[in-house]
C-alpha cells in the first residue's frame, strides 16, 4: 500500500468513527452493553437507512412489528420458538438504536418521532405481558387454577414498568441539559406543552392533539414524580432567565448526577431482556413480572430519592448565591 492509499484510508477510518461518535446521545449515558452490541449494530442500520432514504420514523415503526412478533413468539413453550422470539426483540432493539442515531447524523429531529420512538417499546412489552399471561393460563397448573392472578400482575408490572422507563428518560435528559444545554437534551416542560396543546383543535388537528395530548400526560407524571426537581428548573429560569447557566453549576450538578446514569441504563432495555430471557430459559415467564416488582422498583425509588436530595442541594446553594 503506498503512502497516499494509506493516507486515504486513515482519513476514511477517522471520518468514520467521527460519524459513529456524533451518532451517540453522550458517553456519560451509554449503557456498557450497548456501547459493546447495539450502537455499532444500529449505527450500520443507520448508516444503511441514510443511503436508502429511509427516515428515523420508518424504522421506529418497523421496530414495533418486529417487538410484537417477539411477543407472540412468547406465547408458544416451545424453546426454539422463544429463541427466535429473542433474537426478534433484539433486532427491534437494534432498530430502536439506529432512529435515534439516524436522527442526529441526519438532523431529523421531530416530537413526533420522539412520542413514536417511547411508544415503540410500550408496544413491544405489552405483546410481551399478553403472550405471558395467555401462555401461564395454559401451561402452569397455579395460573391456571387462578386466572386472574397472572394479568393482575401484568397490569401492575405494566404501570411500574412505565414510571419506571418514564423517570430513568427524565433524569438522562435533565443530565444531558447540563451536559450539552438546551440543544443537546430534549427535556420538557408540561407548562409549554399545555400552552402548544391549547392552541391545537381537536377538529383541525386530531391526531397531533391526540399524540400532543398523550405526550403532556407523560411529562406531568414525570415532573410530578420528581418535585424537587422541578423547584430546581424554577430556582434556575428565575436566575438565568437566558438559559446562561454558570458553567460551574453544570460541571458541578453534572458530576452528582453522573453516577445515577448507571440506574438509568438499568431501568431502559438491557437488564430488563435479561432478566425476560433468563425466566424463559427457566420456563417460568412470570419470573420477570415478579423482577420488575421487586428488583426494578426498588432502584426506582432509590433513585428517585437520591436524585431530589441532589436537587434541593443544589436549590438551596443557588439561593444562598454561591453560583
Amino acid at each position: 500500500m503506498d503512502k497516499d492509499t494509506e493516507n486515504q484510508s486513515k482519513k476514511s477510518a477517522e471520518t468514520i468513527s467521527s460519524s459513529y461518535r456524533d451518532s451517540l446521545k453522550s458517553m456519560d449515558t451509554e449503557e456498557h452493553i450497548d456501547l459493546a452490541f447495539y450502537r455499532p449494530i444500529g449505527y450500520a442500520w443507520a448508516c444503511l437507512a441514510k443511503k436508502l432514504g429511509i427516515t428515523p420514523n420508518v424504522i421506529t415503526i418497523a421496530s414495533i412489528f418486529l417487538g410484537i412478533g417477539a411477543g407472540v413468539a412468547f406465547y408458544f413453550p416451545e424453546m426454539w420458538i422463544n429463541v427466535i422470539g429473542m433474537l426478534l426483540l433484539i433486532w427491534a432493539n437494534s432498530f430502536d438504536s439506529a432512529d435515534g442515531q439516524l436522527a442526529r447524523m441526519t438532523k431529523q429531529y421531530s416530537r413526533l418521532g420522539r412520542i413514536l420512538d417511547g411508544l415503540s417499546g410500550d408496544f413491544w412489552f405489552a405483546a410481551i405481558y399478553v403472550a405471558i399471561c395467555l401462555r401461564e393460563n395454559v401451561t402452569s397448573e397455579f395460573f391456571m387454577a387462578h386466572h386472574w392472578v397472572i394479568w393482575v400482575m401484568a397490569v401492575v408490572t405494566g404501570i411500574c414498568h412505565a414510571k419506571q422507563a418514564a423517570m430513568a428518560d427524565y433524569y438522562r435528559q435533565f443530565h444531558l441539559y447540563f451536559l450539552k444545554g438546551e440543544d443537546g437534551s430534549e427535556l420538557e416542560n408540561a407548562s409549554n406543552l399545555k400552552k402548544q396543546l391549547g392552541a391545537l383543535s381537536w377538529k383541525k388537528n386530531f391526531w397531533k392533539k391526540l399524540t400532543m395530548t398523550s405526550y403532556t400526560n407523560y411529562t406531568v407524571q414525570q415532573e410530578a414524580t420528581a418535585p424537587a426537581m422541578q423547584a430546581l428548573r424554577h430556582e434556575l429560569a428565575v436566575r438565568f432567565p437566558d438559559q446562561k447557566i454558570p458553567r460551574q453549576f453544570r460541571e458541578d450538578f453534572r458530576r452528582k448526577s453522573l453516577p445515577l446514569m448507571k440506574y438509568t441504563n438499568i431501568l431502559s432495555f438491557n437488564w430488563r431482556t435479561i432478566a425476560l430471557f433468563v425466566s424463559l430459559f427457566l420456563t417460568m415467564p412470570w419470573l420477570y413480572f415478579a423482577f420488575e416488582l421487586t428488583v426494578l422498583n426498588a432502584l426506582l425509588i432509590y433513585m428517585v430519592i437520591r436524585h431530589e436530595k441532589i436537587c434541593r442541594r443544589f436549590t438551596r446553594m443557588l439561593k444562598e448565591g454561591k453560583y
